[in-house]
């Protein structure tokens, strides 16, 4: 139950909120009992007590709650536009990035793009990049020398869960 409830929130909070009636604030926010009732009347059967485990138990720290607990975002993966309001930061020398084998030769020619999204999206570990690799088919690693893109002027942000995301990676800083 709860995975079918983190895919459907998934889907409204970062790229469908219209499909239920929701409209996101400019920093991807939404109320959770209005999430709550437009969720119901779209026939998901959720309450506040399931939304909350949710967030607390997703293993990759997809939501956030705010402070008060009365609002709910996406932590990152928005094909919708929103400003996460991040601040830059210092990455570490080598973050990763997981995609299928096949993307492999156009990833070097051309980099990596958001690809519908509005950042591109890093791991700080390899064995993350694996997982969200193995999700494309069979997965390639490339590690992207972040350290030297900061350094020549590309920024960063860490989402809430610990995403990296940057604006694009040229293929410059591309190593398999």
């Amino acid at each position: 139950m709860s995975k079918n409830i983190s895919k459907f929130l998934s889907l409204v909070l970062r790229h469908e909120p219209q499909s239920i009636g929701i409209e996101l604030d400019a920093g991807g926010w939404v109320s959770v009992d209005d999430l709550i009732v437009q969720a119901r009347r779209a026939g998901v059967d959720i309450d506040d007590d399931a939304l909350r485990t949710v967030v607390a138990e997703s293993d990759k720290k997809r939501f956030t709650l705010s402070a008060d607990g009365a609002r709910i975002r996406a932590a990152q993966g928005h094909s919708v536009a929103v400003d996460l309001d991040l601040v830059p930061a210092v990455p570490p020398e080598i973050l990763f990035h997981g995609t299928a084998i096949a993307s492999l030769e156009a990833i070097l020619r051309e980099g990596l793009t958001p690809q519908g999204r509005q950042k591109v999206h890093l791991s700080a570990d390899m064995e993350t990049a694996v997982k969200v690799g193995q999700r494309h088919g069979k997965p390639m690693v490339l590690a992207v020398a972040a350290g030297r893109m900061q350094a020549d002027g590309l920024t960063f942000w860490q989402a809430d869960n610990g995403v990296w995301l940057t604006d694009a990676v040229p293929s410059a800083y591309l190593s398999h």
